[in-house]
C-alpha cells in the first residue's frame, strides 16, 4: 500500500490516455480506422515486451492456458477500438471522452447478468440515473431536427459509435475478469495488443493510405503512449485498492476539456456538462459502494 505512488501513477497514465485521444483526434480524419488500430496495437507492443523483459517476466506475457479466451477478449476489443477511435474523429474530444464514462456502469450491469455478480438496489439506481446522464448528453445529437439543421449527420454517427462503444468496453471488462481466474497480466496486455494489431493489419487490402511524416509520428506515439498508459493503469492498482485509485479516471473530463479548447477549439454544451455531471456522479457511487461493501466484508471475516 502506498497511496502517493498508486494516485501519482494513476493520473500519469489519465493525461497519457487523454494525448493519445488528442492525437486519434488529429489523424482520426485523415488516416483510415484500420491503420489507426494498427498502430495504436503493434507500436503498444514495443513498451510491454521492453518492461516484461525487464522485470525477467517476459515467459509470463507469452505463457497462457485459454488461448481462445484471448482471442474472444481480443474481438471484443477490436471492435471496441474501432467504435472509440471512430467517435473520437466525429465529435467533440469533451464528448466522446464523457459518454465513455457509461461504460463502467454497463460493466455493473453485464457482471449481474453474465457473472451472476450480486448487485443491489443501490448500484442498479445509480446505473439507471447514470443512463439518464448519458440520454442528456447525447440529445443535442439524436435530435432530428437539429442533425438537419446541421446539414451532417457526421456527430450522430460519432455518437451512436460512442455509445456502443460503452457497451464492447464493458464486454472486453467482463472477459478479462475471466481470463484473471488463471492468466497473468502480461499474457492478457500481450495478446490484447497482439490480436489488434493483426485486425489492424486485415484492413490492409480495403482501406490504407500513406501518412506524411507528421502522421506517421502521430500514429507510432499513439501506440507507445497507449501500451505505456496501459501499463501505468496496470500498475497503479498494485499500490491501493481499485475504490481509491478508479475515482482518478474522471480527472480525463478535465484534460479532454483543456485539449478540445486549446487544440481544436472546442466549447462543450449545457447538455454535456449537466450529462457527465450526473454520469460521473453516478460512477462515483458505484466506486463509493464498492468501498463501503469491502469494508464490511473485512469487518465480518474473524
Amino acid at each position: 500500500m502506498n497511496l502517493r505512488i498508486a494516485i501519482s501513477i494513476k493520473l500519469l497514465s489519465v493525461l497519457l490516455f487523454a494525448v493519445m485521444s488528442v492525437l486519434v483526434r488529429f489523424v482520426g480524419e485523415k488516416v483510415p480506422l484500420g491503420q489507426v488500430v494498427f498502430f495504436r496495437s503493434a507500436f503498444a507492443i514495443l513498451p510491454v515486451v521492453a518492461i516484461y523483459a525487464w522485470r525477467g517476466e517476459l515467459g509470463a506475457a507469452v505463457r497462457t492456458r485459454r488461448p481462445f479466451g484471448h482471442v474472444t477478449r481480443g474481438l471484443i476489443s477490436v471492435a471496441s477500438m474501432y467504435l472509440n477511435f471512430a467517435s473520437l474523429a466525429r465529435l467533440p474530444l469533451i464528448d466522446a471522452t464523457a459518454i465513455g464514462f457509461a461504460s463502467p456502469l454497463i460493466t455493473v450491469a453485464l457482471a449481474a447478468l453474465i457473472l451472476k455478480e450480486p448487485v443491489r438496489i443501490y448500484r442498479w439506481s445509480a446505473v439507471v440515473v447514470g443512463f439518464a446522464g448519458v440520454v442528456v448528453m447525447l440529445w443535442p445529437y439524436l435530435d432530428i431536427s437539429t442533425v438537419v439543421a446541421a446539414g451532417s449527420t457526421a456527430s450522430t454517427v460519432g455518437a451512436i459509435c460512442a455509445i456502443t462503444a460503452c457497451f464492447t468496453n464493458a464486454g472486453s471488462v467482463i472477459q478479462t475478469r475471466r481470463l484473471t481466474d488463471s492468466e497473468t497480466t502480461a499474457s492478457i496486455v500481450f495478446y490484447f495488443s497482439l490480436i489488434c494489431t493483426f485486425a489492424g493489419l486485415a484492413s490492409l487490402p480495403f482501406a490504407w493510405s500513406p501518412p506524411s511524416a507528421a502522421e506517421l509520428t502521430a500514429l507510432i506515439s499513439i501506440g507507445v503512449i497507449g501500451g505505456l498508459s496501459h501499463l501505468l493503469l496496470t500498475e497503479s492498482y498494485r499500490y491501493a485498492p481499485a475504490s481509491v485509485v478508479a475515482p482518478f479516471d474522471y480527472v480525463a473530463l478535465f484534460w479532454a476539456f483543456l485539449f478540445g479548447y486549446i487544440l481544436f477549439g472546442e466549447i462543450p454544451t449545457y447538455f454535456v456538462y449537466a450529462g457527465a455531471a450526473i454520469v460521473a456522479g453516478s460512477g462515483l457511487f458505484v466506486i463509493w459502494r464498492e468501498r463501503q461493501l469491502g469494508l464490511a466484508g473485512r469487518l465480518k471475516t474473524p
